[in-house]
């Protein structure tokens, strides 16, 4: 199997958590304060939900939730026989969510960045099931505990390293999905504030450039193999 290396993937994983703190900055600010992929703070909104009985933020709770499920499942089902890893199935599903981060810029710019009630559960919904989609994504590119949807637990275990061995390197790609989180988060609200109607353009954008990266690292990988294989074969021939 030909596929980016480690190192690449874990770039690639940081661009994708920059992705992710885009949408999740748009949907908790303009779409009746929901996370599209923290689905611990939505469990914790569904809760106040359910005590308060507020049905507005009880359906909000169901879409954001849901949806995210929804989009675990669709995404495990291809992927599911899949070898850990970047491969053409991994490219195919990671464009399913570049549609959905299309579409969902599409109706943001419909709606001039304002949303109703309605139309707004609409989009979290997009939203929710492309970060589902990107979770299972994540856990099967080959890096071990990877994650750019929830990092709860990547900062759990990078502050649990350093203390365990403070002398240890600390793990650059947590660092840098910690980080790519950070900028998306800031990207997002600087673009919300200054041109609303494009804020989520640098998420799609960004998933999209993940994609091609990926096929262009692995297409290379492909050639140099091949490369290295007609090398071999022309030695023996010429001995």
């Amino acid at each position: 199997m030909h596929a980016p290396s480690t190192r690449a993937t874990a770039w690639l994983l940081v661009a994708l958590a920059a992705a992710s703190g885009c949408i999740d900055v748009i949907c908790l600010t303009r779409l009746n304060a929901y996370f599209a992929s923290v689905i611990t703070g939505n469990l914790v909104h569904f809760g106040h939900a359910i005590a308060t009985a507020d049905a507005r933020s009880l359906a909000g709770a169901v879409v954001a939730v849901g949806g995210y499920a929804v989009g675990v499942a669709a995404a495990t089902v291809p992927l599911r026989h899949t070898p850990p890893g970047w491969n053409v199935r991994t490219a195919v599903v990671t464009s399913a969510e570049a549609v959905l981060l299309l579409g969902f810029t599409v109706g943001w710019l419909a709606c001039s960045a304002r949303p109703g009630y309605g139309f707004g559960l609409v989009l979290l919904g997009m939203a929710a099931v492309a970060s589902g989609i990107q979770s299972v994504i994540t856990v099967g590119a080959g890096v071990r505990g990877a994650s750019t949807t929830y990092l709860t637990g990547s900062l759990t275990e990078l502050v649990r390293r350093r203390v365990v061995d403070p002398h240890r390197f600390a793990d650059v790609g947590g660092v840098g999905r910690l980080a790519g989180l950070v900028v998306g988060a800031v990207l997002g609200t600087v673009v919300l504030r200054t041109a609303p109607t494009w804020a989520s353009v640098p998420a799609a954008v960004l998933v999209i450039a993940v994609i091609v990266v990926a096929v262009g690292l692995t297409r290379r990988a492909v050639a140099a193999t091949s490369g290295t294989g007609q090398g071999g074969d022309q030695d023996v021939r010429g001995s």
